[in-house]
């Protein structure tokens, strides 16, 4: 019942063949050998070629020889047309030339094969972060942390990602991650500062841009970037240590001659203020914001004509509300009040309340001996608020003391 089948060889040599037949049969039988070694002797000699095309591609791409690297990429295809290597090769190639579309092509291809190659779904993500599908690139990311063990790169990469698509709470689990594996690993320290920057939260950026200049002390972004949350919150004076820091290792870095210029404005140092911008301005000749802020520091220090000349210039190149502003301080400070006012009221923008304007036209208008019109534009800015007292102490003061003259 349970008989086992003859094999063919036992079928060739039973007791009535011949020695002539038997000699006949062994060479058959030989001949299939070899010719079962010779083909498994030509896949070992392809696999071989496999190995050493992958080998020379991934090396001439590292040395930077993408044509080279190419080519042997695309001859390990022409043998293996579904080689993970291959495909994975010519995607990275693609995206280091910035075809972003053809590595998306090759790295789908490979997963389409391959669904769990790790480089290819890295790969896939990272050209979907190039051209800012921030969701595709995130999806993989999530697929890649399903499939594998934590990996710190792809950990980064997700809380970047959920920063730049402004999910707080999910960018800041993942760099938090990242921590639990590498406390001082420097992109996590330097992106979760970015995050609590964008959502205002300046102590918590400081606490960790801190850590991160512990680390690196000489680090010229951060140094510069912590300077730069001083500005924002009007913590001049330390802002202004940092930018001289930054300036210490490279005087002429633009951003922290930029960031300084503005920390002596922000403390009224205007002759200080005036040096740096003219620097500035120097670097960038046809910067008009510069142009502006140097204008500024002149009118601060009553070089009238010499500011006057700046806003000019400014607005030569383009429309600047800032310049406008200036200039038509300038002819209040000069006197001429009906051309100021005249210039402030054009920079009203409809239905925006704009409490320095009305309170500068006010000013005019009190200069003029016209109380009253100065009372209407108060009036007139302030009903648009919900709060006037949230107006600041010096419109509410003025508009209280011509209240009492005009409010019936």
């Amino acid at each position: 019942m349970f008989g086992f089948k003859k094999k063919e060889s036992d079928e060739m040599f039973d007791e009535n063949t011949t020695a002539a037949e038997s000699v006949a049969a062994d060479d058959n039988v030989k001949s299939e050998t070899e010719s079962v070694k010779a083909g498994e002797g030509i896949k070992e000699e392809v696999s071989e070629e496999l190995n050493q095309l992958s080998h020379d591609g991934y090396r001439l791409y590292k040395a930077g020889d993408y044509v080279t690297s190419r080519e042997k990429f695309r001859k390990l295809l022409e043998l293996d047309p579904t080689n993970q290597y291959g495909l994975v090769g010519l995607g990275d190639i693609a995206r280091k030339e910035n075809k972003i579309d053809v590595a998306i092509k090759y790295y789908s291809e490979c997963l389409d094969h391959h669904k769990e190659n790790k480089y290819a779904i890295i790969g896939l993500a990272d050209a979907y972060r190039d051209i800012r599908l921030y969701d595709k690139a995130i999806s993989l990311w999530e697929h890649f942390l399903a499939l594998y063990a934590p990996d710190i790169t792809v950990l980064t990469r997700l809380a970047d990602a959920y920063r730049k698509v402004g999910n707080f709470e999910s960018s800041k689990k993942f760099y938090l991650r990242v921590f639990d594996l590498e406390p001082n690993n420097t992109y996590a320290l330097t992106g979760i500062g970015y995050l609590f920057f964008d959502n205002k939260k300046y102590d918590l950026a400081l606490t960790y841009w801190n850590k991160m200049l512990e680390l690196e002390p000489n680090n010229l972004k951060i140094l510069t970037t912590i300077g730069n949350c001083h500005r924002k919150k009007k913590t001049f004076e330390k802002g202004k240590e940092y930018f001289l820091r930054a300036l210490d290792i490279v005087p002429d870095n633009f951003y922290a001659l930029y960031g300084l210029a503005d920390c002596y404005r922000g403390l009224e140092e205007h002759e200080e203020s005036k040096g740096v911008w003219e620097k500035l301005l120097q670097m960038s000749p046809n910067n008009k914001v510069i142009m502006t802020r140097l204008a500024d520091a002149l009118r601060n220090i009553g070089e009238l004509d010499e500011a006057l000349k700046y806003y000019q210039k400014a607005l030569g190149i383009d429309h600047d509300y800032y310049a406008e502003f200036g200039m038509s301080l300038i002819y209040k400070e000069k006197g001429d009040y009906r051309r100021a006012i005249d210039m402030m009221r054009s920079l009203y923008k409809d239905g925006e309340p704009n409490l320095r304007l009305a309170y500068e036209i006010a000013e005019c208008y009190i200069e003029m001996g016209q109380r009253e019109k100065a009372y209407n534009e108060l009036d007139r800015v302030l009903a648009q608020l919900d709060n006037k007292d949230a107006a600041g102490p010096d419109v509410v003061e003025l508009y209280r003391e011509l209240s009492r003259e005009f409010s019936e």
